[in-house]
């Protein structure tokens, strides 16, 4: 006789409600399960699968959970109390350890009454028996290990309620939603049941196809990948301060030049002038330019100075410090600092922080330094296209996370039905080129999750995708503003709750650190509409409704809670349009519970946005701190629509 890896040591057993617990043993073989002096009993099937089902339990613990058949299995230190599903892509799989503060998370990490599970990772066309995986209590020597987001939800559950908080944490990073979502439930899209017949058509070829593919990656990515075709542009005097830029375009650095409007991979030159001090002149400069993604060669007035390339496999986040030899450091004249930079797969630019962007004098430490992030020139020297990852051209099928319904059969279905009280969800980065379409297929995947587990319309919360990349001077379409969209209009559905993290996000990092905000603004919404604590906001502002007044409109919001907020200064992050559809910036103020918005540019609006970007500046709050969720009152087409013929 055994039992389901879920029901181990230190496990949380939802309390309040109909608890089934599960394993094998022979067949026809009598079963009881005992805990918390409630019992159940039953027969194994003819299959050797028992399944008992304890009535409600009351919250407590720690208990011995006694299962009895022709032998006795003890499972030790189980509470009693909270069961939440945590899943998703890697900003849900992201550790304690690898975000914000994790030192200090990390050594106060004593909560011996939250536990999590950590379900393996595993891609299947058809269903595992169970889950793999292992309870663990939540220590010091544990915690960093733990899914960060949900860490913190539950350590705030636990905080302000007092019970036990169980985690099931089943996640896997780069996954798109089609992989968590059943095959039943994409069979009743047509759009999605045409994915799964091309996908299972090529299921009867699969091993062929993982064959050449485990062939390119025993030849190395180098073989995938395309090779440096020489350095062109020092040649034409590209890092030459005689020379002029005047053609060449503008960006602002630090970013990455996908987010920019090169949307490929290459090689793109930069270049900025800096003005040298009197004083400085004749000393060694120290150069840092942040990471280049991937390899660079930079240059100091026509003359190399550093460079990383690709025989350093963390070429792309290593800092780049240089040393500006005494000899190049002429005060007076044009100081070039120009830098090429190629990247043959991923993102490409200087993908680093601002603040390690600077030009400065070692033996002079009080000397200001120069900063040098801002408008850069650049020009472009290589266009390879978009280049797949190796990664990505690995065949669908068993193993390959991103096949439709893999992850539903290998994560979520060996979960079932272990009693929970609901789902936490953080994905979509994976699905941001095809956001249109993720307006069919969340709900789906919600849907499906529930009808898997029979506990009705079970809570569901999630978290809209934070700010992400260069932030734009002007307002326009944006792929990541329509996936957004499409995450927000889930809350049609019943029971579902959305953590928007449009204010915490990091322009270069798709995996922002700060979860504990993350998890915070989940729980919120789980103590008011589970736990009943009605005082608590969970929710900054939702868009309601706009009435024009001749030229402006008037906009109002749901969860105004406390009044509306302007943090930082002045309300930006709004935009208005005419009927040409050409959007300029608003002026916006806020009049009671109320936005007001118009524009000089715009004299006769009929559409507004707000925060309708990848990374928008935007700085509408509730007076509890929460900030208002991405909006536009316009249905024109976007970026990722599908084309009409």
């Amino acid at each position: 006789m055994r039992l389901a890896a879920l029901f181990g040591d230190n496990a949380v057993l939802q309390r309040g409600r109909t608890v089934p617990v599960w394993g094998w043993a022979e067949p026809g073989e009598k079963i009881t399960v005992s805990v918390a002096g409630k019992r159940a009993g039953t027969r194994a099937g003819r299959d050797g699968k028992w399944m008992a089902k304890l009535p409600a339990l009351k919250a407590g613990g720690p208990f011995d959970m006694t299962v009895t058949g022709k032998q006795t299995i003890v499972v030790r230190n189980v509470m009693i109390g909270e069961v939440w599903v945590v899943s998703g892509q890697s900003n849900m799989e992201f550790t304690v350890a690898s975000g914000k503060d994790a030192e200090g998370e990390v050594e106060h990490a004593s909560y011996p009454k939250i536990r999590m599970f950590n379900a393996a990772k595993i891609a299947v066309v058809d269903a595992p028996e169970e889950a793999r995986g292992e309870w663990q209590v939540c220590s010091r020597q544990t915690v960093g290990n733990f899914s960060g987001v949900g860490y913190f939800f539950a350590r705030e559950l636990h905080r302000r309620l007092g019970l036990a908080v169980g985690i099931v944490n089943s996640s896997w990073g780069g996954t798109i939603a089609e992989a968590w979502t059943s095959r039943a439930a994409l069979h009743t899209s047509p759009m999605f049941k045409k994915m799964v017949a091309a996908y299972e058509k090529g299921l009867p070829v699969f091993e062929k196809a993982v064959a050449e593919y485990q062939r390119k990656v025993k030849e190395g990515e180098d073989k995938c990948y395309p090779v440096d075709p020489g350095n062109q542009g020092h040649p034409r005097g590209w890092a030459d301060p005689g020379t002029s830029v005047a053609d060449w375009d503008e960006m602002r650095v630090p970013c990455i030049w996908q987010g920019a409007g090169l949307n490929f991979n290459g090689v793109v030159w930069f270049r900025k002038e800096v003005e040298i001090p009197a004083e400085w002149e004749g000393q060694d400069l120290l150069l840092r330019l942040a990471p280049c993604d991937k390899c660079d060669i930079t240059y100091f007035n026509n003359v190399r100075v550093g460079g990383i390339g690709r025989e350093n496999p963390n070429a792309w986040c290593t800092p780049r410090v240089y040393t500006v030899p005494a000899a190049l450091v002429k005060a007076g004249q044009r100081n070039v600092i120009a830098v090429r930079i190629f990247s043959y797969v991923y993102a490409g630019g200087f993908i680093g922080s601002p603040a390690e962007m600077e030009l400065s004098v070692p033996k002079t430490p009080d000397a200001v330094p120069i900063p040098l992030a801002g408008v850069w020139r650049y020009k472009v020297e290589h266009n390879f296209g978009v280049i797949t990852p190796l990664a990505m051209q690995q065949p669908l099928g068993p193993g390959n996370p991103n096949s439709p319904y893999s992850l539903f059969n290998g994560m979520i279905h060996p979960l079932v039905p272990y009693a929970i009280r609901g789902a936490l969800w953080y994905q979509g980065e994976s699905n941001v080129e095809r956001a249109y379409e993720y307006r069919t297929l969340f709900p789906l995947m919600i849907r499906s999750w529930r009808r898997a587990w029979k506990q009705g319309d079970f809570p569901f919360y999630y978290v809209e995708l934070a700010n992400y990349m260069e932030q734009q001077d002007m307002p326009g379409e944006h792929k990541w503003a329509e996936l957004r969209e499409a995450q927000a209009m889930a809350l049609r559905l019943p029971n579902t709750a959305v953590a928007t993290a449009i204010d915490i996000g990091d322009a270069m990092d798709i995996h922002p650190k700060n979860k504990q905000e993350v998890g915070r603004r989940l729980a919120l919404a789980a103590l008011r509409n589970v736990y009943g604590l009605k005082k608590v906001v969970h929710s900054g502002p939702v868009f309601r409704s706009a009435a024009k007044e001749k030229d402006r409109y008037r906009l109002r919001f749901d969860h105004v809670d406390g009044g509306l907020a302007a943090h930082g200064g002045k309300l930006t992050g709004f935009a208005v349009a005419g009927t040409d559809r050409k959007f300029a910036w608003a002026d916006a103020k806020i009049d009671g519970k109320t936005v007001i918005v118009s524009s000089k540019a715009v004299p006769a609006p009929v559409a507004v946005r707000y925060a309708w970007a990848d990374n928008p500046a935007c700085n509408l709050y509730n007076k509890a701190g929460l900030p208002a969720l991405p909006f536009r009152t316009d249905k024109w087409p976007g970026l990722t629509w599908p084309k009409k013929n």
